[in-house]
């Protein structure tokens, strides 16, 4: 395995590239690679968690530092997303996280293409403040069991019913760090953490891709950033809906 580290440390750096400046991704891209070697859901997971504890706070460090979080939105995040971050993890132990799949992505798949509508249309930006504590409870939850979703479901559905994408993205990057560190814990105290030498590689390139990210997301215009979401929520749905239909 310790010929492999470059490999992990380039799939850290490129998830969190990704990530950092869409505010999605991260778990996904990174719990992909690492189930395609034969890890358990749970084992990839648990790792690509633990190796988030430490981008995710460097690349909420960022965004708040570049301006990029929204108090109000940070705050009303916090507490639901960490309940199901927590809740997701120990359900992960006993209910497989495919079964989840393909409901996610038809979720998913339409909030991308809303994302895609609304970049496309002249229309006013809105401060999103109701429905945030479900909304946090569900992406904590999916987050947990799919090994990845909790920028996808937050971030998605924010941008779509209108919130400022730099702002969401910004303050939904700074709440997982919380929401990880809470998954973790709960990991940790049931199947535990091994796979030491991929987490290093996660961390590492993380490390490396999170202040560049955030950069990237604090210049990028709203009108470009809503696209490039929009389009990578819809391609990652329905590339999950294609092999749920394969598998099946």
């Amino acid at each position: 395995m310790n010929e492999n580290i470059i490999l992990f440390v380039m799939v850290g750096f490129v998830a969190q590239m990704i990530d950092g400046a869409l505010g999605m991704a991260y778990g996904v891209s990174s719990t992909t690679f690492l189930l395609s070697l034969g890890i358990s859901p749970a084992a990839a997971s648990a790792s690509v968690h633990t190796a988030e504890i430490f981008t995710s706070g460097i690349s909420g460090l960022a965004h708040l530092k570049l301006g990029n979080v929204d108090q109000t939105l940070f705050k009303r995040l916090l507490i639901p997303g960490v309940l199901g971050g927590v809740l997701g993890a120990y359900i992960l132990t006993a209910v497989p996280g495919e079964t989840l799949k393909p409901f996610i992505a038809l979720y998913l798949l339409a909030m991308g293409l809303m994302v895609l509508w609304k970049a496309f249309r002249k229309a006013q930006e809105s401060a999103v403040r109701t429905r945030l504590i479900p909304l946090g409870l569900i992406g904590g939850f999916l987050d947990a069991v799919g090994g990845g979703g909790w920028g996808p479901i937050v971030t998605s559905t924010l941008v779509a019913r209108g919130n400022n994408p730099r702002f969401t993205i910004g303050s939904v990057n700074l709440v997982e760090f919380f929401v990880t560190v809470a998954e973790v814990i709960a990991f940790i105290t049931t199947i535990g953490v091994t796979n030491w030498q991929i987490i290093l590689g996660l961390i590492i390139g993380g490390a490396l891709g999170a202040p560049l990210a955030a950069y990237v997301c604090n210049k990028l215009p709203s009108r470009a950033l809503m696209s490039i979401v929009g389009v990578l929520i819809t391609i990652l749905s329905i590339r999950t809906i294609f092999l749920v239909l394969l598998s099946g």
